[in-house]
């Protein structure tokens, strides 16, 4: 409290004395931990701009949430994606369980730009094949080495392999001379086919264990979904394809 007013010397009389405050008034109370120290103002409510900066970081989290997983998505589909090694046919190149990344972009980049993706003699290709099992079971992604190219004669017999093309007239064995190295190599089977402009022949590296072109036919390039890019799993036999 203040004390009153005084009042002006032509009318006063008596002089009241000045009201002090006794011990019971109500002071302001002393801040927690600042023992002496001065009252402090309590802040004022946000602020308008402070109300929108509020509003603008909880919109940044949920857009974080909601476009990560669309990221993510557009990358395993278009980019790259890991895979698990599911049976022997690969063996010895590739085991059971084996985590692998595929690159997808090459293929992907083909398709947008509206060209067929081509790959290379000797890579390893992870496509889709229907037709499989017993009664014509559901399609399957399956990985193979590519033996054949487009416009090539491939001929199995007599346990080997034999492409024929324009620059090999006489016909080469892949398994030995086709850009990758596979060391005693039995090829059972009996065919004699000669690729279409869209298609690649397929084999798996344990050719005594592996339902490949050998079995379904040559494979349309429209149906492979990437290559073969790293291993990376198990550590010990990390490798670069």
């Amino acid at each position: 409290m203040q004390p009153e007013n005084e009042l002006s010397p032509q009318r006063q009389r008596t002089k009241k004395p000045v009201y002090q405050p006794d011990s019971s008034e109500v002071k302001p109370p002393t801040p927690v931990g600042r023992p002496g120290g001065d009252y402090r103002v309590p802040p004022a409510p946000p602020s308008g701009k402070a109300h929108f900066g509020r509003w603008r970081s909880v919109l940044s989290t949920l857009f974080l949430f909601l476009v990560a997983p669309a990221i993510a998505l557009l990358i395993a589909a278009f980019v790259i994606q890991s895979y698990q090694v599911d049976g022997q046919s690969m063996e010895p190149t590739l085991q059971d369980n084996d985590r692998l990344i595929v690159d997808k972009w090459q293929r992907s980049w083909a398709r947008i730009t509206n060209h067929n993706y081509i790959p290379a003699r000797g890579d390893i290709i992870i496509f889709n094949q229907g037709g499989l099992g017993f009664a014509g079971g559901a399609s399957k992604q399956l990985i193979k080495r590519v033996i054949g190219l487009p416009g090539e004669r491939v001929v199995v017999k007599d346990n080997k392999i034999t492409v024929y093309n324009q620059a090999s007239p006489e016909g080469f064995n892949p398994d030995t001379s086709g850009g990758y190295s596979l060391a005693a190599v039995v090829t059972p089977g009996n065919v004699d086919v000669t690729l279409g402009s869209n298609e690649v022949f397929v084999c798996g590296d344990n050719r005594g264990n592996s339902e490949d072109s050998r079995f379904f036919g040559p494979i349309k390039v429209d149906q492979i979904v990437g290559k073969l890019a790293f291993r990376i799993v198990p550590l010990d036999k990390a490798q670069k394809f």
